[in-house]
């Protein structure tokens, strides 16, 4: 008798070990602090595409730095949940239409902190007005270069029935190439047509992007929304 009862304490004291791992688990604190931020040129936010660029916040542990994805919005504005501490802020290398920076940003966080990302873009929008005709919608906006160390691949119309509008979500588009565009100095008009199904939508979405040859990602304006009707 007295043997069976030895052999089952191990097996108590595991399960015993297993409850409170779990206990311990479930009880952990989540994240309470909060840090925003934008990515901004001349402290206006970049537009970039939905899920297509992202930055890393590295936290010193114990032995290791700890690496946390940090996606940015379309709009150029990110948000994390965090605990407090002291991080570094990196913007990827190849991962957004702007020169490489890959400085670090110290951000200490206590609460809830607010930070602006500069970035220096290739190219960016000026005056960009959008009107509507019969079945097509129409941009017209002055395209400048901010950096000439690369040049410029193509320009894009997307049409789109949400705010989320880039080359992966969009029900129409127009492009112009840069062969075509010789002065920079004049306005650029770009029109797509509205497909035939859509033709009946009260409203409709519009947004430019400009591609710079050799970066992987577009710079895109504000989607603007298309009255129809």
């Amino acid at each position: 008798m007295k043997s069976r009862i030895i052999q089952c304490i191990p097996a108590l004291l595991l399960a015993l070990m297993v409850g409170l791992s779990g206990c311990e688990k479930d009880n952990r604190t989540e994240p309470k602090s909060v840090l925003k931020g934008r990515i901004v040129h001349d402290g206006q936010p970049v537009g970039v595409r939905s899920n297509g660029v992202q930055l890393e916040l590295w936290q010193r542990g114990y032995q290791l730095f700890t690496k946390l994805p940090v996606h940015v919005n379309q709009d150029g504005t990110f948000s994390a949940s965090l605990f407090d501490g002291n991080y570094k802020l990196v913007r990827l290398r190849g991962n957004g239409p702007w020169i490489d920076n890959t400085d670090t940003i110290d951000v200490a966080l206590r609460g809830t902190a607010e930070i602006d990302v500069p970035v220096v873009p290739y190219f960016v929008f000026k005056n960009d007005t959008y009107s509507k005709g019969e079945g097509k919608v129409s941009a017209t906006f002055n395209l400048q270069q901010v950096n000439n160390t690369r040049t410029l691949e193509r320009v894009n119309l997307y049409i789109g029935t949400t705010t989320i509008v880039d080359p992966n979500n969009n029900v129409g588009n127009a492009q112009e190439v840069a062969a075509k565009i010789t002065d920079l100095s004049k306005p650029i008009t770009l029109t797509a047509t509205i497909p035939a199904n859509l033709a009946g939508r009260e409203y409709i979405y519009a947004r430019i992007g400009v591609k710079t040859s050799g970066v992987g990602e577009m710079l895109f304006g504000v989607p603007q929304k298309i009255m129809l009707k």
